[in-house]
């Protein structure tokens, strides 16, 4: 009994890079009790020729190393996760007002033509 356990979402794993293989992310991030939101385009390529060779590790000694790594090459990963965080709550912002937009438009239009949306049944 109790809560269910919160599970860590991977949003929108697709490639920017062209020269990146399309499945990049997906693959890397794959593992058990966590959701992946994808474009329809990485989904696709997922089901073509994705793989999952292993789960995520469960410890952070590769991390730590990485993180480490981009210190010694300049990098502030705090400064960089903070920039990242806020691009992302944007971008996500506005998503969400490009739907609320669009979903307005649609009302305006069916309203302005007397059409009534269907009901669910």
């Amino acid at each position: 009994e109790g809560a269910r356990p919160q599970r860590l979402l991977w949003a929108s794993t697709s490639t920017k890079n062209p020269d990146a293989p399309d499945t990049l992310y997906v693959n890397a991030l794959a593992a058990p009790f966590t959701i992946n939101t994808m474009p329809e385009a990485t989904l696709r390529a997922f089901a073509d020729h994705g793989r999952v060779d292993a789960s995520m590790p469960t410890d952070s000694a590769d991390a730590t190393q990485t993180l480490g790594a981009y210190s010694g090459a300049g990098i502030d990963p705090q400064g960089l996760a903070a920039q990242l965080q806020r691009e992302g709550a944007e971008s996500f912002d506005t998503s969400w007002r490009n739907l609320l937009a669009s979903i307005a438009a649609k009302h305006d239009k069916l309203t302005a033509t007397g059409t009534r949306a269907p009901t669910r049944k």
